[in-house]
């Protein structure tokens, strides 16, 4: 069984931290991820960053302008990532842009993924009809999870679509968290949280966007299996220092 399908079957709501490999500095990745795992991080998702990042925000943007200038690659994603394994067991995604992949070639990515021991793939700009069309089978050959995303304005119809066509868990997008509201978000995103449980997919949900501490977290797991911190983990790397990672998951998990 996929490494993500084992952490989504477990007791428990999970943590799921983003971040962009070779930031802050090009040979961080491995020690960042060795550490996530050491302060109880369920999942993590590598960011591969690209030069025209036109879903991510600014934070993330910076970042993986930072890292392409420090010389962060496909290829030398793969070469860092060769020996994860040896010290890591929880599940790794690779998340990203769809150009890159391209380049690369789509069955040489996603070999090296599984040779390395990659678990899942999110590639945001991949549609649906086209993974299914073309792409879809080399996923599988390779053992590949290929997560969707969907937001507050995906239609219920589109949503069904994508719960069929997913194996492991489906990215809920927040949309923005409101600045001041009780619970870190708007009435927007309860509504929207409590639409999704109420369709009983059958793929789990973890939501992303918008979470950045304790209060942000519990609220965006009350209706589902989990959430993802990109941006604020990456605040925080910023301001001091991979060293400091572990002060940063106790203020998710006091």
């Amino acid at each position: 069984m996929n490494r993500i399908n084992q952490k989504l079957n477990s007791e428990g709501k999970l943590l799921s931290i983003y971040f962009t490999a070779g930031y802050p500095a090009l040979n961080d990745t491995v020690k960042i991820i060795q550490d996530l795992e050491k302060n109880g991080v369920d999942m993590i998702e590598i960011g591969l960053p690209f030069s025209d990042p036109l879903a991510d925000g600014p934070t993330i943007q910076e970042s993986s302008t930072a890292a392409l200038k420090n010389g962060m690659t496909s290829e030398e994603l793969f070469n860092q990532l060769k020996d994860i394994r040896k010290t890591v067991r929880i599940p790794l995604i690779v998340m990203g842009y769809f150009n890159p992949m391209l380049q690369y070639g789509v069955e040489a990515f996603c070999k090296r993924c599984n040779d390395i021991g990659i678990d899942g793939i999110i590639m945001p700009d991949l549609p649906l009809d086209v993974y299914q069309a073309e792409y879809e089978s080399i996923f599988k050959k390779y053992g590949l999870i290929n997560v969707f995303l969907i937001t507050p304005q995906t239609s219920n119809e589109r949503i069904r679509q994508i719960d069929a066509a997913s194996d492991g868990f489906i990215y809920m997008v927040s949309s923005a968290s409101v600045t001041g509201s009780k619970s870190g978000f708007g009435n927007e995103q309860g509504r929207y949280f409590e639409r999704i449980a109420g369709m009983e997919l059958d793929n789990p949900q973890i939501v992303g966007f918008g979470i950045k501490d304790s209060e942000t977290f519990q609220a965006a797991t009350k209706d589902t299996k989990g959430a993802i911190i990109g941006s604020a983990f990456i605040k925080h790397l910023t301001k001091h220092g991979v060293e400091e990672i572990p002060s940063f998951i106790t203020t998710i998990r006091p």
